[in-house]
């Protein structure tokens, strides 16, 4: 019964729409500028890049602190749930009961339960996320190109089956997530930064 709290304690603290809030914040209702995402992508196209730092963080640590904390808390000694902790806090993200079950695109909150299951592995996906939007400037191409080798990354560094598993079912649901920036990549109209207008409604790839 007390796993069970804490997962539902995991999901509910996945579910704060901190994209949301930072745009009303300032009077902005994200989900209608931008491409509409409740991602920290699209905060930094329609309110800027302090906000969208804020949103990042704190989207970084709902993912992260149930992983790391409840497991300490829980009373429990199972394998995994601290995995579980962590798909249901981007679970959260991803369909937020505060939003109509809307949400990001679990990249962030992703990346944050992964650091509490796997910091190295954590550390080199993020390493690569940042060196393809520099090199890409396309944060949804980053995003896939650094979920996919989750996985593989975390299999080489012989973390847990449960760390690989969870880097893998991530992987999954970051492509999931990305179904319509993929079919603009067919396209060849997905945004990239620098592109000239913030309200096109291309799609986000970190949120």
């Amino acid at each position: 019964m007390r796993e069970l709290s804490f997962l539902i304690a995991a999901y509910l603290i996945g579910s704060i729409p901190s994209s949301f809030l930072a745009g009303r914040a300032v009077g902005v209702d994200v989900s209608a500028r931008g491409s509409g995402n409740l991602g920290a992508t699209n905060v930094l196209r329609v309110v800027g890049p302090w906000w969208a730092s804020a949103v990042l963080l704190v989207d970084a640590l709902k993912g992260f602190l149930p992983v790391w904390f409840f497991p300490l808390w829980d009373g429990s000694a199972m394998p995994g749930l601290a995995v579980a902790y962590g798909a249901a806090t981007v679970a959260g993200h991803v369909w937020s009961v505060f939003l109509r079950f809307r949400g990001g695109k679990g990249v962030a909150t992703g990346g944050g339960a992964l650091l509490g299951v796997a910091p190295l592995t954590a550390l080199v996906t993020v390493l690569v996320w940042v060196g393809l939007v520099l090199i890409t400037r396309t944060a949804s191409v980053a995003s896939l190109v650094a979920a996919t080798s989750a996985p593989l990354v975390a299999a080489w560094f012989d973390a847990s089956w449960s760390a690989v598993g969870f880097a893998a079912l991530m992987a999954a649901l970051v492509w999931w997530t990305h179904r319509d920036n993929i079919r603009r990549m067919r396209r060849g109209d997905e945004h990239r930064f620098g592109a000239a207008s913030a309200d096109a409604g291309n799609g986000e790839g970190a949120g």
